[in-house]
C-alpha cells in the first residue's frame, strides 16, 4: 500500500482487495517454487500439484485484470509485475508440455510469452535500476525462444536473438556483472542452434520456407487390408544426448530436438478445442488461455507418447529414469531408447566377450574425458564405470524395448541376447563417416538427421543445401511412393524378424523403421560410403538381399538422385535401365 499513514482513508472493499490480490501472489510464488521439489520421473506423483497452481494462477490472473485501477492506484501494481505472472504462466504451459509430451500446451505457452512482448510488460523494467529485474527480462527471452524453436517459428526467433543481444548489451554497459559472459555464450548457443539445418528451402521469393517435421496427418504409410502386425504402442520414449561438442541450446542438444520431434504429432490450439466455460480470460483484445484440465478430469487419448528428455545424465540419473518409464509402462506398450552419445570403447580383450565386453557409450562424469577424448584407466580387466554398456539394458528387455544408438561405438549394440522373446529391435548408426561428413558432425548426426527428416538427410550427403519448394514437393512425393514400397516389403517378407512386424502397428515406430530402410539403401548406393562400418546396421538384422539391397528400393534412390541431378553421387551399377 502507498503509506501507512494513508491506510484509514482507504475504502475497505479496496483494502481486501489488495489483500487478496496479495494473498493470490504469495500463494501463487509458494506453488510454483514447490514445482522444482516434485519428482522429475513417474507420471502420477505430479498431476495433482500441477492442477492445484493452475487454478491459483488462473485466479490470480483473472484477479488482476478484474480490479486493476484498484490495485494501481493503492498497490503500486507495476507491468512488468503483471509481466512476471503471464510469464510464470506461460513457464507452467512448458512444464505441462516437458511432464506430458502434449505438443498443444507448446501453443499456449507461446500465447502467454507471446502476449508479454506484444503489450511492452517488460519495458519499463530497463529504467529501473536493479539489475535482477533486467535478468529477468533476459531469462523470459531465453524462455520465448526456445518455445519459439519447438514451434518451428524460425523468423520469429531470429527476431527475438537479435532483441535478446540488444537487451544483453544495454544490461553489460548500464551494470557491472559478472554474468556477461554467461549471457554471451547464450546468444551463441542459440545462434549455432539455428543455423544447425543444413538446408534452406526457398519460395519462389527467395523466402525460407519452414518445414515441420513432425508427425502429420497423412505422414506415415497406412495399414492395409491384409497386413498382419502387431497391436502394439509407444507408450514412452527416454531421449538421452551426451555427445561432446554438439550444438545445444537450453540442455537440448540438435540430436535431442530432432528426435523428440520425430515422435510428436503436430500440435494443436487448446483454445479452438475447448467449450468448457471460463477457460479463456481476455485482454487487451488479446485471447489468454488459463485454465487446464481440471485435475479430476480424467485426459484425453494421449496423442504422443511421453517423453524423458536427459541432457548428459549421470548413469545413476539414466538408470533411474530408465526403471521409472518401464515400472509404469502400460500393458500392450513399447519402451523407446535414444541415445546420441560419445562412444567407450573396450580396453582390453576379454577371453569370453559378453554384454559388457563391447564398450557402450558415454554417461556423464567430469573425470573421464579430456579434450573429448576418453582416459585410459590403469586397470585393463575393469570395465568402464561412466557408461552405459549392452547388459544394462538386458534387465528392461522384459517388456517390448525399441533401441536407438547413435555413436560411434553403436555397434556394441548388435550383441544383444533377447532373454525374455519379448519384442527388442536396435537400430544402430554408422559409426566411421567418409571426411567430408566428419566435419558437420558439431550440427548433428547423419543418421538422426535421416529418421528426422529422411529428404533433408538425402540432401545433406549430397552436398546440397538449398532448394526450391516446388522441387522438394515433388521429392517428397517420390518418397511417399517409396516408403510404400519399404512398408510393403517388411509386412510380406518371410523371412523377417517378428519384432519387426510386432512394432510396425505403432505409427511412430512404423515411420522409424521405414526411414531406416530408407538411409540404409541410400548410404549403400552413395559412393563416398565405401567401408562396411559407414553403414547403419540394426539387431535383430534386416534381411539384406530382399531388402536394404533390393533393386526395386535402389531404383528409386537412382530416381530421387536423377529428379535432384546428382546421380553422379551413387554408384551407376543400374543407370544403364534408365
Amino acid at each position: 500500500m502507498t503509506g501507512v499513514g494513508a491506510e484509514d482513508d482507504i475504502p475497505l472493499c479496496e483494502r481486501k482487495t489488495v489483500t487478496d490480490f496479495c494473498y493470490l501472489l504469495d500463494k501463487s510464488k509458494q506453488l510454483f517454487n514447490g514445482l522444482r521439489d516434485l519428482p522429475q520421473y513417474g507420471h502420477k506423483q505430479w498431476q495433482s500439484y500441477f492442477g492445484r497452481t493452475f487454478d491459483v494462477y488462473t485466479k490470480l490472473w483473472k484477479f488482476q485484470q478484474q480490479h486493476r485501477q484498484v490495485l494501481d492506484n493503492r498497490y503500486g501494481l507495476k507491468r512488468w509485475q503483471i509481466g512476471e505472472v503471464a510469464s510464470k504462466i506461460g513457464q507452467l504451459y512448458y512444464h505441462y508440455y516437458l511432464r506430458t509430451s502434449e505438443t498443444s500446451y507448446l501453443n499456449e505457452a507461446f500465447s502467454f510469452y507471446s502476449a508479454i512482448r506484444q503489450r511492452s510488460y517488460y519495458h519499463q523494467v530497463n529504467k529501473e535500476d536493479r539489475p535482477e529485474l533486467v535478468v529477468k527480462k533476459l531469462r523470459y527471452y531465453a524462455r520465448f525462444i526456445v518455445v519459439c524453436l519447438l514451434l518451428n517459428k524460425m523468423d520469429l526467433v531470429k527476431v527475438l536473438v537479435k532483441e535478446l543481444s540488444e537487451e544483453i548489451e544495454d544490461y553489460t554497459q548500464r551494470f557491472n556483472t559478472e554474468d556477461q559472459l554467461e549471457w554471451n555464450l547464450v546468444l551463441q548457443e542459440v545462434a549455432a542452434f539455428v543455423e544447425a539445418d543444413p538446408l534452406m528451402i526457398l519460395n519462389d521469393d527467395n523466402g525460407v520456407v519452414v518445414i515441420s517435421n513432425r508427425l502429420q496427418e497423412g505422414g506415415v504409410p497406412p495399414l492395409e487390408q491384409g497386413m498382419v502386425v502387431g497391436q502394439l504402442t509407444l507408450a514412452d520414449a527416454l531421449i538421452i544426448g551426451n555427445c561432446n561438442n554438439q550444438v545445444k541450446f537450453s540442455e537440448l542438444t540438435i540430436d535431442m530436438f530432432r528426435m523428440l520431434q520425430a515422435l510428436e504429432r503436430e500440435p494443436v490450439n487448446l483454445a479452438t478445442q475447448s467449450s468448457k466455460p471460463g477457460t479463456l480470460v481476455r485482454e487487451d483484445s488479446y485471447t489468454l488461455p488459463v485454465t487446464l484440465y481440471e485435475p479430476n478430469e480424467k485426459p484425453a487419448k494421449r496423442e504422443n507418447p511421453h517423453k524423458y528428455l536427459l541432457y548428459k545424465p549421470t548413469f545413476s540419473q539414466l538408470y533411474t529414469f530408465l526403471s521409472a518409464s518401464f515400472k509404469e509402462l502400460p500393458a500392450n506398450s513399447v519402451l523407446l531408447v535414444y541415445l546420441s552419445a560419445t562412444g567407450v570403447f573396450p580396453t582390453g580383450r576379454s577371453e569370453c566377450e559378453g554384454p559388457y565386453d563391447f564398450g557402450g557409450v558415454l554417461t556423464n562424469t567430469n573425470r573421464d574425458v579430456v579434450n573429448g577424448e576418453m582416459v585410459q584407466k590403469r586397470n585393463q580387466a575393469q570395465k568402464e564405470m561412466h557408461c552405459l554398456h549392452p547388459g544394462d539394458l538386458f534387465p528392461f528387455t522384459r517388456k517390448p524395448l525399441f533401441i536407438i544408438v547413435d555413436s560411434s561405438n553403436s555397434t556394441a549394440y548388435k550383441n544383444f541376447s533377447n532373454l525374455f522373446g519379448q519384442p527388442l529391435v536396435c537400430l544402430l548408426s554408422p559409426t566411421v563417416y567418409p571426411k567430408s561428413m566428419q566435419d558437420q558432425s558439431q550440427r548433428g548426426s547423419l543418421f538422426t538427421l535421416f529418421l528426422y527428416n529422411p529428404l533433408m538427410g538425402f540432401l545433406s550427403v549430397c552436398g546440397l543445401s538449398s532448394m526450391r519448394y516446388g522441387l522438394w514437393e515433388k521429392a517428397q512425393e517420390l518418397l511417399r511412393k517409396f516408403f510404400h514400397d519399404i512398408g510393403q516389403m517388411i509386412t510380406s517378407s518371410r523371412v523377417i524378424d517378428q519384432a519387426y512386424l510386432q512394432f510396425y502397428g505403432d505409427e511412430f515406430l512404423r515411420l522409424l523403421m521405414i526411414r531406416f530402410v530408407f538411409c540404409c539403401t541410400t548410404l549403400r548406393l552413395h559412393k563416398l560410403f565405401r567401408e562396411a562400418r559407414s553403414f547403419p546396421e540394426s539387431y535383430p538384422p534386416l534381411p539384406k538381399q530382399e531388402m536394404v539391397e533390393s533393386s526395386l528400393l535402389q531404383k528409386h534412390v537412382l530416381e530421387l538422385a536423377a529428379m535432384l541431378d546428382v546421380q553422379n553421387l551413387f554408384s551407376d551399377g543400374m543407370l544403364d535401365n534408365y
